[in-house]
């Protein structure tokens, strides 16, 4: 029978190899895809958020769990479309622009992806432009804007007014973070949510899908 702790347990240990056994194992077992998921991968990966966010864990241990969990999620991801299970919710994430940094970003990702969120990562450097784009043409309900600068934070500013601007401001939710991002610049330019961190970021983003 599938250990779906032991599972977890690798996942947290990185131990990716461990982690596609033990989904295999599951899979020939003819157990279904999403609790395989579910109890396998994302309690694993939900438990490394809490440890990264109380900071018992940093970010390469995270960078090798999150590579445990896709390896995990590869195996399971044409099961799921067989079986018609959707995403709890899509959202679009990008470094605004001028600003190159993904580090912070790619954590976003890895976390939220651990919650069960579909993520579009489109990259750093990203124009407003294309933030208005991506979400018409994925109908995504979240846009996560990170920067690590003060001198590109402003950026997010102009992104809210892009979504004003055309139209569609109030079909999506804005949540910004980074280093010198706070919970007052975020009021002050009328975004949503401020994060403080990637786990948080997911948190936050997951209880929102709900």
């Amino acid at each position: 029978m599938a250990d779906f702790e032991k599972c977890s347990a690798a996942l947290q240990k990185g131990q990716a190899k461990e982690v596609v056994a033990i989904v295999q194992q599951a899979i020939d077992e003819g157990l279904e895809a999403k609790t395989i998921l579910e109890e396998g991968l994302m309690s694993g990966m939900s438990i490394i958020g809490v440890k990264f966010k109380n900071n018992e864990v940093f970010v390469p241990e995270v960078l090798i769990a999150a590579r445990a969990m896709n390896m995990g999620a590869a195996l399971l991801k044409p099961l799921l479309l067989e079986a018609g299970v959707e995403a709890k919710g899509k959202a679009i994430l990008g470094t605004v622009k001028g600003d190159l940094h993904d580090i912070g970003k790619n954590l976003v990702r890895m976390m939220m992806e651990g919650k069960g969120i579909e993520v579009i990562d489109i990259g750093v450097d990203v124009p407003v432009e294309k933030y208005i784009e991506k979400s018409k043409e994925e109908n995504a309900g979240l846009i996560c804007c990170s920067a690590l600068l003060t001198t590109t934070m402003t950026q997010m500013e102009s992104i809210v007014k892009g979504f004003t601007d055309a139209g569609i401001r109030d079909d999506v939710k804005i949540m910004i973070g980074g280093a010198p991002v706070t919970q007052n610049y975020c009021d002050s330019i009328a975004a949503d949510i401020y994060s403080a961190d990637a786990a948080t970021a997911a948190e936050v983003a997951s209880a929102l899908f709900d």
